[in-house]
């Protein structure tokens, strides 16, 4: 029989690792996390929209901030802008001028980030070193993320035809009311100083959004948001062409994706504010993190029910959804040798969770 003292210390290990049991999938244990109100990152909350983010190579945490473009957050919570945008023309000057950095991701070689501006359509590239920014891309419509390959291409989603006059007005206005003008475009690498042209190689999707690139096994994954689907294409970096669509996962809103070490896909799902993993091996998924509860799951069927129908859904999409989170949960970061995990969003804070 167990002595009062041994209870305690029992009690007091199961509090500490509460919501973190591991849930085997693929070749790795997964954790799975409950919230607590330590998660949130920065305690101040004092982030603008930071709706992705990278670990850079010496383990500095960058994310996206519509105010500067990134801003680098160090671990007591501290930060400063990161990289010098205003010298790349990015300006957000509201109401004339509205812009803002959506997708943060990092070259393959660790050298540059690219950030893409989803309202205006800029993508641009900053030196990890020394924090020059350079305009690479000036899309017609808003770019949602952008990835560059080992060649040096840049795939990207375009989630809507927003152009930069009223590209925050049009990209929600197509959120709420469904419209088929999606597409993935591929940018051809710098050859000697010639202009780069953008070419589509997927189109007539329903809000793409996350993009994933698998160079390994020779794939592109795309979170096609209002379709509720991540699709799957043979992908050739050589020529910048796809074939073979599949889908991969069918279930609520994906937003962004990431893949991690063990061929595992994560995806952000925000009008359910969960994160799932799925394994790309077996095709089974799960959830690692959510704040799901019975009057959310009320309030997302009548949701849902109105986006089936084509009647405008946003005024539905609010703090009550997402509560106790600091903002709609659109990502995550994966950081490497799998530490910690990272859920970004569109509020002022983000959610760390450690393993």
């Amino acid at each position: 029989m167990m002595n009062k003292r041994t209870a305690a210390m029992l009690a007091s290990a199961a509090l500490v690792c509460a919501g973190i049991a591991s849930a085997q999938t693929g070749t790795a244990a997964v954790p799975r996390w409950s919230f607590a109100p330590e998660m949130i990152f920065p305690a101040d909350r004092s982030l603008h929209r930071p709706e992705d983010g990278v670990v850079l190579p010496d383990g500095r945490l960058v994310v996206a901030d519509q105010l500067t473009g990134l801003r680098l957050l160090n671990p007591d919570g501290t930060g400063r802008p990161f990289g010098r945008f205003a010298e790349a023309g990015y300006r957000h000057s509201p109401p004339a001028i509205v812009s803002t950095i959506n997708g943060v991701t990092l070259e393959p070689s660790g050298t540059h980030v690219l950030g893409a501006d989803v309202f205006r359509g800029g993508i641009y590239r900053v030196a990890v070193a020394t924090e020059a920014v350079e305009l690479v891309y000036q899309h017609p419509f808003g770019v949602n993320m952008a990835r560059a390959d080992r060649r040096g291409g840049i795939w990207f989603t375009q989630s809507t035809r927003n152009g930069p006059e009223h590209g925050e007005r049009d990209l929600f206005r197509s959120v709420d009311v469904p419209t088929p003008d999606g597409a993935v475009y591929y940018l051809p690498p710098a050859r000697n100083g010639r202009p780069r042209t953008a070419v589509p190689v997927v189109e007539g999707l329903l809000f793409a959004n996350g993009l994933v690139l698998d160079e390994t096994r020779g794939y592109l994954y795309v979170a096609e948001t209002l379709g509720k689907r991540v699709l799957r294409f043979r992908m050739d970096t050589a020529t910048g062409a796809v074939s073979d669509q599949t889908t991969v996962f069918e279930h609520a809103h994906p937003d962004n994706v990431e893949l991690d070490p063990h061929n595992r896909l994560w995806i952000a799902l925000p009008i359910s504010s969960q994160i799932a993993v799925l394994d790309l091996a077996t095709g089974k998924s799960e959830t690692v993190f959510s704040l799901l509860n019975p009057a959310k799951e009320q309030a997302i069927a009548t949701l849902e029910a109105r986006i089936r129908d084509g009647v405008s859904w946003l005024e539905l999409f609010g703090p009550a959804l997402w509560d106790p989170a600091p903002g709609a949960m659109t990502g995550m970061i994966l950081s490497p040798n799998d530490g910690t995990v990272y859920v970004t969003g569109l509020g002022n804070a983000i959610i760390r969770l450690t393993r």
